[in-house]
C-alpha cells in the first residue's frame, strides 16, 4: 500500500510529487505531464503570468522557470510573456528532475476502502494508498453556457478543447467571453485568416496594464508591491498569504473569489484584438440551434428594452471558464463524492492542509480556490499548496497507522463515510 497517490501531473501534481518524494513518502504520480498545456492550449499562446510567478515547486527551489530558460539560452524577463509551449517543456523537464517517475496512465476511479483508498487505472490495475491527492487541473470543470449545451461538438466547443486552431482557417467563428482565453483565441483566429467576432456580456472589455518595472523607487513598491497575481496589496495578500485568506469568513471568501481578478485581457494582446476583431459588447446568447452550415445564435443586450438580434456562424467557441464543483469530480466513487461537504458555490470544503472532509483525501488547484483564494486559479498557487498539502499528508499518516479502518459515523464501517471537516 502506497503512502500517497497523486492524481494529475500538471503544475500542482508535479509540485506535490516533488515535495512528497523529498519527505520520504512512498508514492506514485499518475497522469500525462503538463497535459492541459500540451493538449488544450493552441500553439501561439503565451503565459499571462510573469515568468518569476510561474514556477513549479521543489523543496529546494532549484528547478525554476528561469533556470530552465537559462539552460536553453533564453532569458526569462519580467514583463516579457513566455510561450505556452516553452512552459509545457519546462514542466516536463521539472518532472524528469524532481520527484518520482510519472506514470502516464489515467486514474479513472478513486474509492474508499479499509485503511485508505483504492484507485483504478485506465488499463484496469487497482492500487491502494493511505492518502490520495487530487490535482486534476481544470478540464473536469469546463463550463459551457446553458443555451449552447446539447449542440454537437462540431458546432460548439470550449476554448480548452483545442491544441491548434487551423481547422477554422477561412471560416466564420464566434467566441463567447471577455477574458484572456476569449481575447487571445480571437486574436490567433484573426491572424490565421478566420473571420471572428467576440461576444461578451460586459459593457466594456478590461485590459491589464503593462506591469511596473521590477526595479523602482522604494516608495512606489511600498504603495503597490509586486506579487504573483499582479501589483497591489490585495493581490499581494491573495498571492502570499493563502493560509490567512482561509481564515476569512466563508461569505467574504466567496465574494472575493467570485469578483477578484475578473475577466481581462493581457496588455500584450490588446493591439492584436482592437481593430482586428469584431467585438459585440453587452450581449449574451439566449438561444442557439443548428442550421445548415453552422449555428444560429439569438443574442440580446442585457439592457431592458433592447431588441434581440440573430447571428449566423459556422462554429462557436465558448471561452467561458470553469466551475469547480464537487459534483464534477466524477472520478470519485458516488459514495465518496456525495459524502464530501461543500461550501455555498458547490466546491468541496477544504481544511487547513488541503484535506477534504473525508480523511486522507486531499485536493489541489482550482477546486480549492473557495478555501485558499484566487492564487489557486494560477500556477503561482502550487508552491504554497505543495508544502502545506504534504505536511497534511504526513500528519494524516501519523494519525492513521497502516491497516487502520476508517469507521463510518455511528461505528459502522462503510466506504465513503463522512468524517467531518478538518482544521
Amino acid at each position: 500500500m502506497y503512502d500517497l497517490l497523486v492524481v494529475g501531473a500538471g503544475p500542482y501534481g508535479l509540485s506535490i510529487g516533488s515535495h512528497a518524494a523529498a519527505a520520504g513518502l512512498n508514492l506514485r504520480v499518475f497522469g500525462r505531464p503538463m497535459a492541459s498545456w500540451r493538449d488544450h492550449m493552441p500553439r501561439g499562446m503565451f503565459l499571462k503570468s510573469e515568468p518569476w510567478a510561474s514556477n513549479l515547486s521543489d523543496p529546494g527551489g532549484r528547478r525554476t522557470l528561469e533556470v530552465y530558460c537559462a539552460g536553453r539560452g533564453v532569458t526569462a524577463r519580467h514583463g516579457e510573456p513566455i510561450p505556452v509551449e516553452m512552459f509545457a517543456e519546462y514542466g516536463m523537464w521539472f518532472a524528469r528532475h524532481t520527484g518520482p517517475e510519472v506514470d502516464e496512465r489515467t486514474v479513472t476511479r478513486v474509492a474508499a476502502c479499509p485503511g485508505g483508498f483504492e484507485a483504478v487505472t485506465d488499463d484496469g490495475q487497482v492500487l491502494h494508498a493511505r492518502a490520495v491527492a487530487l490535482a486534476v487541473g481544470v478540464m473536469p470543470f469546463v463550463e459551457i453556457p446553458a443555451a449552447l449545451r446539447g449542440l454537437d461538438s462540431a458546432l460548439v466547443s470550449h476554448s480548452s478543447h483545442h491544441s491548434d486552431l487551423i481547422r477554422f482557417h477561412g471560416k466564420d467563428v464566434t467566441v463567447i467571453g471577455g477574458g484572456q482565453a476569449a481575447l487571445e483565441t480571437a486574436a490567433l483566429l484573426a491572424e490565421q485568416g478566420t473571420r471572428v467576432r467576440v461576444l461578451a456580456r460586459a459593457e466594456s472589455l478590461c485590459w491589464n496594464d503593462v506591469p511596473p518595472p521590477w526595479e523602482r523607487p522604494w516608495w512606489k513598491e511600498a504603495r503597490s508591491p509586486h506579487s504573483g497575481l499582479g501589483p497591489g496589496w490585495r493581490n499581494w495578500f491573495y498571492s502570499q498569504r493563502p493560509g490567512l485568506f482561509r481564515r476569512l469568513p466563508e461569505a467574504t471568501r466567496a465574494r472575493i473569489v467570485a469578483t477578484a481578478l475578473g475577466p481581462a485581457g493581457a496588455w500584450w494582446v490588446r493591439d492584436r484584438v482592437e481593430g482586428a476583431v469584431e467585438v459585440l459588447l453587452d450581449h449574451e446568447v439566449k438561444e442557439a440551434r443548428a442550421v445548415p452550415g453552422g449555428v444560429r445564435l439569438e443574442v440580446a443586450s442585457r439592457r431592458s428594452g433592447a431588441r434581440p438580434r440573430s447571428l449566423r456562424t459556422e462554429h462557436v467557441i465558448a471561452a467561458t471558464g470553469f466551475t469547480a464543483s464537487r459534483d464534477r469530480l466524477t472520478l470519485l466513487s458516488d459514495d465518496l463524492r456525495e459524502n464530501l461537504a461543500t461550501v455555498a458555490d458547490g466546491s468541496p470544503v477544504i481544511g487547513q492542509d488541503f484535506e477534504s472532509t473525508y480523511p486522507g483525501l486531499f485536493m489541489a488547484g482550482l477546486v480549492t480556490a473557495s478555501g485558499f483564494g484566487p492564487a489557486m486559479r494560477f500556477v503561482h498557487g502550487a508552491t504554497y499548496t505543495a508544502g502545506a498539502l504534504v505536511r497534511g499528508v504526513r500528519r494524516h499518516l501519523r494519525a492513521k497507522p497502516l491497516g487502520a479502518v476508517i469507521p463510518a459515523p455511528g461505528g459502522r464501517r462503510r466506504s465513503g463515510a463522512p468524517m467531518g471537516a478538518r482544521g
